[in-house]
């Protein structure tokens, strides 16, 4: 079998599972891992009697993923992620300035200085790979948690007391997005009161919740929010069609270069500073140290 005495499983085995579930079909996947299918439905069944619990729907032509199946693909993607990142560190030891940088950034106009940032370090370490992966700033302090990215750029508001962090001089402002042929896309600015009544999508995000309700004060509960987000560019086209007006901030713009939409800022100005993050404590790769000393020398001189 293919899972260890005990109930630990191989890594190899995970692979086998996520190969299964991303193709639905046993017979396809055993051609693509180069394994009889016989034994590929062997160790499934195994994986399952270990895990005590039924991960798969079989159908006559397509396999589905139970809640437990998607916990467990969940759960196995994010272990040989890690895996296959401690094992190129290693590799990369004899290479002291290589392998893989994870960085992970929300969506915003600042995200723009990671491009920079990572040109000057390429120039000077070619040999580095960089992964990146968007999401809000809850998805990316969990993944760097779990040591899935090294850093993250972020904005605040937001918890950073378990991570080390530079605060940058960049700063984003908040406001609306909105199609040009609103009426209040005639304004420089729009103020709380100019948005009683007027339908709006709002993050998902209770912190920034909180800060959008202090900012308009008694004006928050006549607010009428018809949906709400986790990532700004999955409300564009939303917006586009004329669903509601996102509040958001102003690089949420840059994301869809649109002559139909338009962002105007909020009065009195409401800003939040980002900052780059990375996890208190941790032991970190040559590699990374010097790309954290090139953050440092960057936003610190």
């Amino acid at each position: 079998m293919e899972c260890k005495p005990g109930g630990v499983m191989e890594l190899r085995v995970l692979r086998y599972f996520l190969t299964v579930a991303r193709v639905e079909n046993i017979t396809h996947a055993a051609t693509i891992l180069h394994v009889t299918q016989p034994t590929l439905s062997r160790q499934l069944a195994d994986l399952e009697k270990n895990l005590e619990t039924q991960l798969f729907i079989r159908g006559k032509s397509k396999i589905t993923l139970t809640e437990a199946g998607m916990l467990l693909r969940q759960r196995a993607e994010e272990i040989l992620t890690l895996a296959d990142k401690t094992e190129k560190e290693f590799k990369d030891q004899n290479n002291l300035v290589g392998g893989t940088i994870s960085i992970g950034s929300v969506e915003s106009l600042t995200s723009n200085v990671i491009l920079q940032l990572l040109k000057d370090f390429n120039m000077e370490y070619p040999q580095v790979k960089y992964h990146i992966y968007s999401g809000t700033g809850d998805d990316i302090k969990e993944r760097i948690d779990k040591g899935l990215l090294d850093v993250g750029i972020l904005l605040e508001p937001i918890h950073i007391e378990k991570y080390d962090f530079i605060r940058l001089p960049q700063k984003e402002r908040w406001g609306v997005l909105m199609k040009t042929s609103s009426p209040l896309a005639q304004k420089e600015y729009v103020t709380s009161t100019d948005l009683a009544g007027v339908p709006l999508l709002i993050s998902s995000r209770s912190v920034v919740q909180n800060e959008i309700a202090s900012w308009f004060a008694d004006e928050y509960a006549h607010l009428n929010f018809v949906a709400t987000y986790n990532l700004i560019s999955n409300v564009l086209n939303l917006v586009e069609e004329g669903l509601g007006t996102a509040i958001c901030i102003e690089g949420a713009l840059a994301m869809k270069q649109s002559d139909t939409l338009c962002f105007r800022p909020f009065h009195p100005e409401l800003q939040f500073p980002t900052v780059i993050v990375w996890k208190k404590h941790k032991v970190f790769s040559q590699t990374e140290v010097r790309f954290l000393e090139h953050i440092r020398h960057a936003f610190q001189a």
